[in-house]
């Protein structure tokens, strides 16, 4: 199947891409802005695109998806902190989707809506036939979601299924928030140490990968029966039972405050007509789901908890802030203990023969240049000139020291050369930073040109599997269009729409017999909009169309005129125009030469099928007709009404068979001569079995054939519809 997923990135999104793709089924994604912010490696075709774009349309018509899934209550793309503003582009957005959906054939229209559109307490499980109580904006907009889609499924016609989910809970993902009980319990107790539950609200939750399989249950379903169902564990657990769980999977130090007040609320959706029709089965509940979100949200707090709010408390506060300051003046700290076990390590080597040309104030520095660069290097060369000035004050003043040039080449030498290495190693550390940045850079560009590979790839293999069974070739055409040698002569042009339908992709298909100058009419149609036209047109009054018919080209439709078809061509009989082909239902970039070309070998291949089979029954004209006159004999007329009636059945073409009703003593020639003329030149005359005459009208049902029998009886004869032949 071909899926259309609509909505904004998120776990939901993700889980139901990986779902999809695991069944075999084909992913489309419409991701509703035109920012390209993620990358998705298991979608075949991905359509940056805001949901009120002008190339919607095109869109559905490209992907042509059997099922469109609206993400709904769950579209990250919709900021409901701005609920006025968000709620107009939510329905807006909704409405557009529902709209090109519209193009859609026997596809359906999914929904998300969720328990929000509930805003009160119920004491039993709350069904689908439960009027809802929205009480914010979001909520207002999600219902007013669920109620567009079914005054569309019942204007529209179109399959639209709503879907409400019950809190559903999972594993977040890494500094995302979400919007369960579980996780905000499981936040608070990783900022504050503490969870705030209230004993009186009741609900139930439902874990995500046992969402995602029932949302895919009625994705495969090729029939569901009711508009809304609800999905809901209806597992009912409070918010005191729920903290509890997660304080048991949190250890030690973490403590639950009691806010019991108030009345009870309690919402749970019943999940009776799901389970009933589709049946269900629940995998993940709670001990086994709130143990996986908290184990990973202990594992990765830093984040979901920022700088300013880690621990919550004041004391978590403080305490934060003295880590980061300890964390500053650590390196100061390092630098005046190893300051002190230099000075002690030059004091006593003073004087040393050993050791008199080793300088351990440059060494020091050169250490912390080294180590932690060059704001370290200074501050130790500071310390270094202390300790040295100090030293030399023990065999002469301090005047004398400042006086001493030794002392300034000393500290040139000492801030030269630390400064230096302190510099170096900054840039060293600068140029790594920057190859880590150009590194994730380069990675992030790499998953792109992976992703746009994993399309390209799909679509190869996909090209690939056209190519060796594609319907373009000469020989796969010339292939599909001999079939119609199996037919009978009569059949042929009835089942000749069916295969122009076939080679040219297009559901609605219309062939149109020249009856005479200037006129034609409708012999065989594959559908409704192919019949769009009449049963009679006068083409030499389509300015356009008669244009290239008549020059022997195909027409193509560019200005998409509504009173004529996308495409068409005409089939010849030496220089007289016979058959005229039509095709509507062809998206706009499949109207090119190639298609084209294409569709003028079709058409010669079906005149010569056409003409083969004219051929043959004008070979027998004088075995098939009842000598001297247009009344066709009992074997060929009931060969004819056997095929108009199995095209009839298969809804390529209309017909009613009319019987004459013949009074004794009539003129049997004078009948034929007089009917023959209050007929058409497509309608045909003939006997059957029973040796009585009967007048085969195409392309008319029975309320038009009203017409015809009156007609009948104004000149004197009587007539009735026969529904089968004796």
């Amino acid at each position: 199947m071909n899926i259309l997923l609509a909505g904004g990135s998120g776990k939901i999104m993700d889980a139901m891409i990986d779902k999809l793709n695991k069944g075999g089924h084909r992913v489309y994604l419409l991701t509703g802005q035109k920012e390209r912010k993620n990358s998705y490696k298991r979608v075949f075709e991905r359509y940056d695109f805001p949901y009120d774009d002008d190339n919607m349309m095109h869109i559905v018509e490209s992907a042509k998806p059997d099922t469109i899934l609206f993400m709904g209550a769950y579209d990250t793309n919709f900021d409901w902190s701005r609920g006025r503003q968000e709620s107009v582009r939510y329905t807006t957005a909704l409405i557009n989707l529902l709209s090109v959906c519209s193009v859609m054939e026997n596809g359906r229209f999914l929904y998300l809506s969720s328990q929000e559109v509930y805003g009160g307490s119920y004491g039993n499980p709350v069904s689908e036939e439960e009027p809802v109580s929205p009480d914010n904006y979001k909520a207002m907009a999600i219902a007013q979601g669920e109620e567009i889609c079914k005054n569309y499924r019942k204007m529209q016609g179109i399959h639209t299924v709503s879907l409400r989910l019950d809190h559903i809970y999972s594993i977040p993902q890494r500094g995302h928030e979400d919007d369960n009980p579980c996780f905000k319990m499981c936040l608070e107790a990783l900022k504050k140490g503490s969870i705030s539950a209230n004993e009186n609200h009741v609900l139930s939750m439902i874990y995500l990968n046992d969402a995602i399989e029932q949302i895919y249950k009625v994705i495969i379903e090729k029939e569901v029966k009711e508009q809304c169902y609800n999905i809901s564990s209806m597992e009912e657990i409070n918010e005191m039972q729920l903290a509890r769980k997660i304080k048991d999977e949190m250890g030690a130090g973490v403590s639950i405050i009691d806010n019991t007040a108030g009345e009870c609320r309690r919402l749970i959706l019943d999940k009776s007509r799901y389970e009933k029709e589709l049946g269900q089965k629940i995998f993940v509940h709670y001990d086994e789901g709130i143990k996986k979100v908290v184990q990973f949200m202990k594992k990765n707090k830093d984040s979901f908890i920022s700088a300013e709010d880690a621990g919550g408390s004041l004391a978590g506060r403080l305490w934060h802030s003295t880590k980061v300051i300890m964390g500053t003046m650590v390196p100061f700290i390092e630098n005046l203990i190893c300051f002190f076990l230099f000075f002690l390590l030059n004091n006593q080597t003073a004087g040393s023969r050993y050791f008199e040309r080793l300088d351990f104030y440059l060494l020091y520095v050169l250490l912390f240049a080294t180590i932690h660069g060059q704001q370290q290097a200074i501050f130790s060369g500071l310390l270094a000139v202390v300790g040295y000035c100090f030293r030399q004050m023990y065999d002469g003043s301090g005047f004398d020291v400042l006086l001493d040039y030794n002392t300034y080449v000393w500290m040139a030498q000492l801030f030269i050369v630390g400064m230096v290495v302190g510099y170096l190693r900054d840039r060293l550390y600068q140029v790594r930073d920057e190859k880590d940045e150009e590194l994730r850079y380069v990675n992030e560009k790499l998953e792109g040109i992976e992703d746009i590979n994993d399309s390209n790839v799909r679509m190869k293999h996909s090209f690939e599997s056209q190519l060796v069974n594609q319907k373009d070739s000469l020989g796969k055409i010339y292939e599909i269009t001999s079939g119609l040698e199996k037919y009978e002569p009569e059949e042929v042009l009835f089942y000749a729409a069916q295969v122009l339908g076939t080679l040219m992709d297009s559901k609605d298909v219309a062939i149109y017999r020249v009856a005479n100058e200037g006129y034609a009419r409708l012999f065989s149609a594959t559908s409704p909009q192919a019949r769009k036209l009449g049963n009679s047109i006068r083409y030499t009054a389509m300015e356009g169309l008669y244009g290239d018919l008549k020059e022997h080209r195909v027409f193509i439709n560019k200005t998409m005129e509504a009173g004529l078809p996308l495409m068409a061509c005409a089939v010849y009989g030496e220089e007289d125009m016979q058959l005229i082909l039509m095709l509507w239902g062809i998206p706009w970039q499949r109207m090119t030469l190639a298609e084209a070309n294409r569709l003028t070998i079709v058409g010669t291949l079906i005149q010569n099928a056409s003409v083969r089979a004219s051929r043959y029954l004008e070979s027998l004209k004088s075995q098939r007709y009842v000598e001297n006159t247009n009344v066709l004999c009992k074997d060929a007329f009931a060969m004819l009404v056997k095929a108009f009636f199995q095209a009839r059945d298969k809804g390529l073409t209309e017909c009613t068979l009319l019987e004459i009703m013949e009074k004794d003593g009539m003129d049997y020639g004078r009948m034929v001569s007089d009917l023959g003329k209050k007929i058409r030149e497509t309608d045909y005359m003939g006997t059957l079995e029973d040796g009585k005459l009967y007048i085969l009208l195409s392309n008319t049902n029975k309320e038009n054939a009203r017409g015809v029998i009156e007609r009948f009886q104004n000149s004197g004869y009587e007539s009735l519809p026969k529904e089968e032949i004796v």
